[in-house]
């Protein structure tokens, strides 16, 4: 298929509600656009469309994921396990917050870790603290762990903790690809201890850049709101309200890491759209699974998805020789991504973990080389969608 004369179908475009620049105007013309009543309204509002009882919104799901690791108040050096197919942040999330990844091999028909793998590398853990003469703080096990939603296929929270040997006050949900996600009718984050969000660009609901904590614990909450801010007791907006005062203190060491008005009112606006967006995203995976069923050499997504809402934040296939087949959708007019290179690939992170530790997640490393994501948001157009088809069937039949 050529691409001559032929514009290229972009990986993702963010998605704009109308609503967005009256918002944004209505704000700046306010005289307050830092954190303040919009960001307190779009909290609530979050909250209500999850069932959840609070909602902390921050500057990013990355500093979320940091600022919950810190509330937790480890001792340094931690082990803490994460999925190895998830985004750099999330591994850059526990070594800021000064505590030790342990990755966590996938099972390769969900992309996530399944109750096997996170045993396997609990016991781990176990192993190195016993070779150490059980000198670790945690000589029993992991301190605590993050699970992810890969590509929006809500994982098992409680099977995982449970597989961990953890508490459920010890487990971080990484929710970047949540919203929309749901396991036996209840929302990602509606019941958990935190859960992390990312509003960036390319997500479900894109504000541009943001996060936001949802939490079922008052204490919790309480924490990551005041660390969001350094650690102040006070934010800006309660003391230049009439009547405030400009004392405050720090009583635990946070980020600067708030989401501003601004931010909010685009969040607002983008909220009342997700519905909307979320079932044209349904019906552009169905058109895919319609005609990329049975294929030769193509494993589709995620396909056990009874009780389960998930939330098409990616449409990730697999496909051998995945390099040229995504080289040659390119010449054909159609951008795709990959979601993630493996984190144990990673230059930095095999210098920290060690090559031992690195080798541990087999299956990561042999999906991670078939792993494909293609377009998937709601401006696809129908003649996009069929571009997109077009063009990865006659990719692979030409191999078969």
């Amino acid at each position: 298929m050529s691409s001559a004369g032929q514009s290229t179908v972009p990986f993702t475009i963010p998605s704009v509600s109308g609503e967005v620049s009256d918002a944004v105007v209505k704000v700046l013309d306010s005289g307050w656009i830092t954190t303040g009543p919009q960001t307190a309204a779009f909290e609530q509002e979050f909250a209500d469309h999850l069932g959840a009882a609070h909602v902390v919104a921050v500057a990013s799901c990355t500093t979320a994921l940091e600022l919950c690791l810190r509330a937790l108040e480890l001792p340094p050096g931690s082990a803490v396990l994460t999925p190895s197919l998830t985004f750099c942040g999330a591994i850059n999330a526990i070594l800021h917050a000064g505590h030790r990844p342990v990755l966590v091999d996938i099972d390769e028909d969900t992309l996530v870790p399944s109750p096997e793998t996170v045993a396997a590398a609990a016991a781990r853990v176990k192993a190195v603290a016993g070779g150490r003469g059980g000198s670790s703080p945690h000589s029993d096990g992991p301190a605590a762990m993050i699970v992810q939603n890969q590509g929006g296929y809500p994982v098992d929270v409680a099977a995982l903790t449970a597989a961990a040997g953890l508490d459920r006050t010890r487990v971080i949900e990484d929710a970047a690809h949540g919203p929309g996600a749901a396991r036996g009718g209840k929302p990602v984050g509606s019941e958990s201890f935190a859960a992390c969000f990312s509003f960036y660009a390319t997500k479900n609901m894109p504000i541009g850049e943001g996060g936001a904590i949802a939490t079922s614990d008052e204490g919790l909450q309480e924490k990551v709101r005041a660390m969001r801010l350094h650690g102040m007791s006070k934010d800006s907006w309660k003391r230049y309200l009439p009547g405030g005062s400009w004392r405050y203190d720090v009583k635990q060491i946070g980020l600067k890491a708030n989401m501003t008005d601004v931010q909010a009112s685009i969040g607002r606006a983008q909220l009342a759209a997700l519905p909307e967006w979320q079932r044209r995203r349904a019906e552009i995976v169905a058109a895919y699974d319609a005609a990329f069923r049975g294929l030769p050499g193509l494993t589709l997504p995620q396909r056990n998805l009874d009780g389960i809402q998930h939330a098409w934040h990616l449409y990730q296939v697999r496909v051998q020789d995945r390099d040229a087949i995504s080289a040659e959708l390119e010449a054909a007019g159609v951008s795709t991504s990959v979601h993630f290179i493996p984190a144990n690939q990673m230059t930095s992170y095999r210098d920290i973990l060690g090559a031992d530790e690195c080798a541990r997640v087999p299956v990561t490393d042999r999906v991670g080389e078939e792993l494909l994501s293609l377009p998937l948001y709601p401006g696809l157009t129908s003649d996009g969608q069929d571009r997109v088809i077009a063009a990865l069937t006659e990719a692979l039949r030409a191999r078969s």
